[in-house]
């Protein structure tokens, strides 16, 4: 990403809002903008396979119990309207095959998909993939549930909306018994 470039985009939306880009207020907002965008963003600096390599520490362990890491909280930016997913709440699970992943490096695969502009479902097939790389199992699932603010303030401003997907992988599209198992252990 170019900062830069960034700064140069801010002013002149700020410019394009009729903003007085000299004014005290205003004068480091691009600055600042481009920064937070930075760290925003920080996922679109890495490809899935990068992310599974920079949070995939995995351990050997002969076990096929579903592994569940729940009520991720995060957020994510829209890639149609720039506009932020809020109240974003992800459960993954998956069936190890051979290994497992470090539990906490689960949270930190899921924000590092959501810190680029994304849609929801590619949000969901982002983390599966990813946590499929580290574990080496195609048995993942992955729910998500979020508040998009181009639904709740603007157009409709359908306040209550969240927007909910699932993404499955492997046995988690046709065994039912699995997928309700994951299902059961959100609750």
């Amino acid at each position: 990403m170019n900062q830069a470039m960034i700064e140069q985009g801010i002013q002149l939306l700020l410019k394009g809002f009729g903003e007085d880009v000299t004014r005290e207020g205003i004068v480091e907002t691009p600055k600042r903008a481009a920064k937070m965008y930075l760290e925003l963003l920080e996922g679109m600096n890495y490809t899935n396979k990068e992310i599974a390599e920079k949070f995939g520490k995995s351990f050997e362990v002969d076990t096929s119990q579903m592994v569940v890491v729940k009520d991720i909280e995060t957020f994510s930016m829209c890639e149609h309207h720039l506009a932020l997913m809020y109240d974003m709440n992800i459960s993954v699970g998956y069936i190890p095959n051979g290994k497992v992943i470090g539990l906490s490096k689960i949270p930190r695969i899921a924000e590092m998909c959501c810190k680029r502009l994304q849609l929801q479902e590619k949000i969901g097939e982002d983390i599966a993939e990813v946590i499929s790389i580290a574990t080496g199992s195609e048995d993942v699932i992955v729910h998500i549930k979020a508040k998009h603010s181009c639904v709740t303030a603007r157009g409709i401003k359908s306040r209550g909306s969240n927007t909910v997907t699932t993404t499955k992988k492997g046995k988690f599209i046709s065994d039912y018994d699995l997928t309700r198992e994951f299902v059961d252990s959100l609750k």
